[in-house]
């Protein structure tokens, strides 16, 4: 159903080969020399999808450092002037900054910025520290600047092609519901309700609801396919009267409603009939085919 958390949403990678060839990458290589190199001369890389590191994590890396130095160099790229562009180790030069070290030491490597990029992005994801939609950025990232397709996406980082759409999925939120599942105030699960919202004006509508009233995952649900459905206001007492529905049959429409978010009616006799699902625009309908399919 609708609330099985991120391990439904985002399924488990099936390119775990691809991952491990590209985090392997990062080592340094038969003759490539380690290099000290000043941490003032090394530029943030633009394509970094971590934008937060707690401050608790950052301080344990800096007393380490401080006590017994960088026991892993950092990747860089070179750039005109004498500079360098961080390619992976964020937290170890931020940390030696903080530990008060003039230089770190670091592996210089030519390489293009794509791949300066996609190695920046796998390190991050093989890290798990990303939140949904930092990831999701960081995918978006790979599509916008080099016109990949999920596909590629997929197989470069590692992950399920249906992992990387989901994600990309994400962006398709309001600003305030993206903003919420990046602080953990709301949970995937939430999320992936709520998607199913037309408008940001209706999904922040609910997620007013869902912070304030600590709504669960199926109690969202509920109120996100009401919002979708809403009784005609004469005719709901009429339809009731007229359809006489087991009480099983009805249970049944009730999940397929929140899986689906779309209304659902099963016509059943003894046995046989029809399911008849509403869909009110082409944004449902893609919706309700991608479930199916699934």
């Amino acid at each position: 159903m609708l609330g099985r958390g991120l391990s439904s949403l985002i399924p488990a990678a099936r390119g775990d080969a691809a991952a491990a060839t590209a985090v392997a990458a990062l080592a340094p290589g038969p003759g490539e020399s380690i290099h000290e190199i000043a941490v003032d001369n090394i530029a943030e890389n633009p394509f970094q999808p971590r934008t937060h590191i707690p401050p608790e994590s950052l301080a344990e890396l800096t007393e380490s450092i401080r006590v017994s130095g960088v026991l892993q160099p950092v990747i860089l790229r070179a750039l005109p002037g004498g500079k360098y562009q961080l390619v992976a180790g964020q937290r170890r030069v931020l940390a030696s900054k903080g530990a008060g070290r003039t230089t770190v030491p670091a592996v210089v490597r030519q390489m293009s910025e794509q791949e300066a990029m996609e190695i920046t992005i796998v390190e991050n994801l093989q890290r798990e520290d990303l939140n949904p939609i930092q990831q999701a950025r960081a995918f978006e990232t790979l599509s916008r600047q080099f016109a990949m397709t999920q596909e590629q996406i997929a197989q470069r980082t590692g992950k399920d092609r249906a992992s990387v759409a989901n994600y990309l999925r994400l962006l398709r939120l309001s600003s305030t519901a993206q903003e919420a599942l990046s602080t953990g105030r709301l949970t995937v699960g939430h999320a992936k309700v709520i998607l199913g919202l037309p408008t940001g004006e209706e999904q922040d509508r609910v997620i007013s609801k869902v912070l304030a009233e600590d709504l669960s995952v199926r109690t969202t649900e509920e109120v996100v396919v009401q919002m979708l459905n809403p009784p005609p206001p004469k005719e709901k007492d009429a339809a009731n009267s007229e359809r006489h529905v087991d009480p099983n049959v009805r249970e049944a429409e009730r999940e397929l409603e929140r899986a689906l978010g779309c209304r659902v009616q099963i016509h059943d006799h003894n046995g046989r009939g029809k399911i008849l699902i509403e869909y009110k625009s082409l944004e449902d309908f893609d919706r309700v085919v991608d479930a199916l399919g699934k």
